[in-house]
């Protein structure tokens, strides 16, 4: 096993390293490190490195609020609800398959921690159905019988 490089003082992005903080799970040195922006954070070593992560979030954020104030298409439809959700009040992300999507069913997923399917559905910012499944056609089922009850009345 080689020896972690010491990174205490180094500076990268917008965070810099304070001290080590434990091992990744993969076994990488793992960093507490301080954002520009105050907040502190623990990072792994190679994300820092090759420059992955460089902030806090607070980068993210910031992107984001440029990109929504400045974006042609994201000013079309600026206060336009209706263009993000159904009359029901559900979102077309829940109704379109994403590039994401691997199981080809939306709103069913995977944790490959726990390897239990989620099978969900989102109405008014609520989850009218959150539930795992230890199989995928559980999951399936569960969600097609809330898009009955919730979309189809």
């Amino acid at each position: 096993m080689s020896k972690a490089i010491d990174m205490v003082g180094k500076r990268y992005g917008r965070l810099v390293v304070l001290k080590r903080d434990g091992n990744s799970s993969n076994g990488g040195a793992r960093w507490l490190c301080q954002c520009d922006c105050g907040v502190v954070c623990t990072v792994d070593g190679t994300r820092l490195r090759s420059g992955i992560t460089s902030s806090c979030g607070c980068l993210r954020s910031e992107i984001a609020r440029e990109r929504f104030k400045t974006d042609p298409k994201i000013c079309r439809n600026k206060g336009r609800r209706d263009h993000f959700y159904t009359e029901t009040g559900l979102p077309y992300s829940s109704l379109r398959a994403s590039k994401r999507n691997h199981t080809g069913v939306v709103g069913v997923s995977l944790d490959r921690k726990t390897g239990k399917w989620f099978a969900r559905l989102m109405i008014h910012n609520r989850y009218v159905l959150l539930k795992s499944f230890d199989q995928f056609e559980e999951a399936v089922a569960a969600r097609k019988t809330a898009e009955k009850k919730y979309l189809y009345k």
